[in-house]
């Protein structure tokens, strides 16, 4: 079970520093017993073996315990992002029925208006926030601790029940929540630690939201291995980041092409990094000229470029010594994954062109409440009971079997490393009054990999302006969604038959900067 990760790091002491976050320091001993506190309540509360229980938090000490306390209890887990808008909210909650709800000060409004009418059996509430609500369900986060002290967890569950929804922008704009299990995660993260070879004297940096796979798992891979683990909440001030990484002895970073786009407009050589052992890099393929920056200003870490989707999590990496070879490679299969391309007839090989295939213990279960786009995801292997994940990029593997990424085969943009699907800020900016039409799509960017943009006919009378949209769409999506840029246009282009031609995507024009 996902909760004995925990455990297995405590088994290296109860009394090791495990968690910082802020000014928050935590033993392994204090995450063990308010975990157990935690999931004890859920379970006195009347949370149920597979019930859902949403976690709306910023990254705190408090949703590393709640994440594995809903674990423990035989719950699923539902990260949310930190931006998200009510309206997506809505769709979440009415697509996964949560029971219980934790929250805090910034994002109670936006859950409170998602959540309705609904009825919940608890809404946890993390920091200043009152602890009140119309049924009485509201309770403080150190009352839902209190309520579980002294009480016995019921270890409930095995393996292969439901761990965790993730939900993710799709080609159809609506969210869909990725199911994990206890294994799916357990062998990802059993695969990661394989090649990362984190131990207990790492320090591992998590500056990536928790509702994000790569975010969320570097608490696992700290934890399944005794190590510490450091949140940082955001990223916006790299001069900040920096001195974190000095004043804790960060050993490991992982990062996205916008914060190494970040890195690149600091002197590094001002700060003490020597602690650093590794970086990583996956959500988007890193630009040369950044692997080159980083080479030379970080020269004792290693850096490991890598592929993955939050459908299996991870896919593979490349050896840190075959970077400077092989800067556009994301390298081999890791441990316990097999990988195919599949040609426009679905033949299968393992070198060519074609749709990259993943077969693994790591592949996702299928999408909740959506038995039509798991089918078209996940399709019968060669073997009876295994199935194959299609993961909708087109790949090049080579005959030393080097994986190379080459486009989206959707309209799915990933930007800062999460997807965006255009549909989804399409229906936005048609929201918007004197909005005729509208087509978003990517365009490079230095900082963000791939950027949004936007065009837009309106009506001849209208006194829209950039501006404008772009408060909208602020109001409406999260952060990583709205545009950088909008473009006002007399007439969309369309085929023949009348279908919206996007502008190439930004994955594509990308490789010039590559």
């Amino acid at each position: 079970m996902v909760s004995t990760l925990l455990e297995s790091g405590a088994a290296y002491g109860h009394d090791r520093l495990a968690l910082v976050c802020g000014r928050d320091r935590l033993t392994y001993g204090q995450l063990v017993r308010a975990t157990e506190q935690a999931a004890a309540a859920l379970q006195s509360l009347g949370v149920a073996r597979g019930d859902r229980v949403a976690i709306c938090l910023e990254s705190c000490w408090e949703a590393i315990v709640t994440i594995f306390a809903i674990a423990r209890a035989g719950a699923v887990f539902v990260p949310i992002g930190r931006t998200v808008k009510a309206p997506k909210l809505r769709q979440i909650f009415a697509d996964c029925t949560p029971v219980a709800v934790f929250t805090d000060s910034r994002m109670r409004p936006v859950v409170d208006e998602a959540l309705g009418n609904t009825t919940l059996k608890a809404l946890i509430n993390v920091g200043d926030t009152p602890a009140t609500n119309d049924d009485g369900t509201a309770m403080p986060f150190s009352g839902l601790l209190a309520r579980g002290d002294g009480r016995a967890v019921r270890s409930e569950g095995i393996d292969l029940d439901l761990c965790a929804l993730i939900y993710t922008s799709g080609s159809t704009g609506r969210p869909k929540g990725v199911m994990l299990t206890h294994a799916n995660v357990r062998s990802a993260t059993a695969s990661i630690n394989s090649y990362l070879q984190n131990t207990p004297d790492d320090v591992i940096l998590d500056v990536l939201p928790l509702s994000f796979d790569y975010g969320l798992y570097q608490v696992f891979l700290a934890f399944s291995s005794g190590a510490r683990l450091v949140l940082e909440r955001a990223f916006t001030y790299p001069s900040t980041l920096l001195e974190l990484i000095m004043r804790e002895r960060v050993t490991a970073l992982p990062i996205v092409p916008t914060l190494a786009a970040l890195l690149t407009r600091h002197d590094l050589s001002a700060y003490d990094l020597s602690s650093l052992r590794y970086l990583t890099n996956t959500g988007a393929p890193l630009p040369s000229t950044h692997i080159r920056f980083l080479r030379s200003a970080l020269p004792n870490a290693r850096i490991f470029s890598m592929y993955g989707l939050t459908e299996c999590k991870r896919v593979s990496y490349l050896d840190p010594s075959e970077i400077d070879a092989r800067p556009d490679s994301v390298g081999k299969p890791m441990d316990n994954v097999e990988v195919f391309v599949a040609d426009e007839h679905g033949r299968l090989s393992s070198t060519g062109v074609g749709e990259l295939v993943v077969r693994g213990s790591n592949v996702m279960r299928g999408y909740w409440n959506a038995p039509e786009p798991t089918a078209r995801v996940l399709k019968p292997g060669p073997l009876p009971g295994q199935s194959l994940l299609y993961t909708g990029d087109r790949f090049r593997i080579d005959e030393q079997g080097y994986m190379y990424f080459e486009a989206r085969l959707d309209d799915v943009l990933k930007c800062r490393g999460q997807r965006v699907s255009p549909k989804e800020v399409e229906a936005v900016l048609y929201e918007i009054p004197d909005v005729i039409g509208a087509s978003v799509f990517g365009i490079p960017d230095d900082v963000l990999g791939t950027a949004v943009k936007a065009r837009l006919c309106i009506d001849r009378s209208s006194a829209l302006t950039e501006q404008s949209v772009l408060r909208y769409c602020a109001s409406r999506l999260e952060d990583f969604m709205v545009p950088k840029e909008v473009e006002f246009v007399d007439q969309l282009p369309t085929t023949e038959s009348g279908k919206l031609i996007r502008q190439p995507r930004a994955a594509d024009a990308a490789k010039d900067l590559r």
